[in-house]
């Protein structure tokens, strides 16, 4: 499994640093299309679609949004004189209120739960509620002062990879040292209040390195651990969801087409929740 997922993550992560810095923006579009799509495909299996064509009609609905999206907005115009476009920032909106709807699920299950485990529709609404505002959190960041900087809105991109993934670390070695106090045990046993405090510390190493990189003026360096505290926080909302998805199912991965990962949801949980909101927070108070 060890040997798995090295080679694994040593295929797939060239090829992610190749589509961030290098793709136009146009086929950026697209791959990440295609990722969210086979998220979709996942999450339908989450939410109780077992059929193979109707797993694949609703991977092929993830995809076709995304593209109709990026059609409707063009790449050029995302964009505008330092605001974005209008219904990116609307989608944006909506992936907020959905995780702060999300959080009240976590918090209350399995409470309440059967107004929609039951349901196949309700819990497919979710995915599109999930995946879509990922897919215009990631082209938002990736296209911010294109014009001025065609690699500013990549290294965004990367600030919300670094900061996810030293809170990922931090959380787990700190909860394996320190955690006594269960998060949600009823959805995800294994995370405690602990660890989620210690990624929270991890992650502002990274928020520091970055400020001193950008030369962020002091003044400012308290909204950058701000928004990189709730960015944090929501990461733990992504994986805690997929979670709580996967035990209504009765699942241990979402999927398997990452040899030695499990799904691509398994991997980028905690992303679907972090992008999208530091997207938000970028467009209201950093852009």
């Amino acid at each position: 499994m060890l040997k798995q997922r090295i080679v694994t993550a040593l295929i797939l992560a060239p090829l992610a640093l190749i589509a961030i810095l290098f793709l136009p923006i146009w086929w950026f579009e697209v791959v990440i299309a295609a990722v969210v799509g086979l998220g979709g495909y996942e999450w339908a299996n989450m939410s109780g679609i077992k059929e193979r064509p109707k797993k694949l009609l609703f991977m092929a609905a993830m995809f076709a949004s995304c593209m109709l999206l990026a059609l409707l907005v063009d790449s050029s115009v995302i964009w505008y004189q330092g605001q974005l476009h209008g219904l990116y920032q609307f989608i944006l909106s909506i992936a907020v209120i959905w995780w702060i709807f999300s959080l009240a699920m976590i918090s209350a299950y399995p409470r309440y739960s059967s107004y929609w485990r039951t349901s196949v529709k309700i819990r497919s609404l979710f995915g599109f509620l999930t995946l879509i505002p990922t897919w215009v959190g990631v082209v938002s960041l990736r296209t911010s002062l294109f014009e001025i900087d065609p690699l500013y809105g990549a290294s965004l991109i990367f600030y919300v990879l670094g900061i996810v993934w030293a809170a990922d670390i931090g959380a787990f070695f700190v909860g394996v040292k320190f955690g006594r106090h269960k998060l949600r045990p009823n959805v995800s046993p294994g995370k405690t209040f602990e660890g989620l405090l210690g990624g929270i510390a991890a992650s502002f190493a990274i928020i520091a390195f970055a400020a001193l990189h950008y030369q962020v003026e002091p003044s400012r360096i308290w909204l950058h651990l701000l928004i990189g505290g709730i960015t944090v926080g929501v990461s733990a909302l992504g994986d805690l969801n997929e979670s709580m998805l996967k035990r209504c199912e009765g699942i241990k991965d979402s999927g398997r087409i990452l040899p030695g990962h499990g799904g691509i949801l398994d991997r980028i949980d905690s992303l679907t929740a972090a992008f999208p909101v530091f997207a938000f927070c970028y467009v209201i108070w950093m852009a």
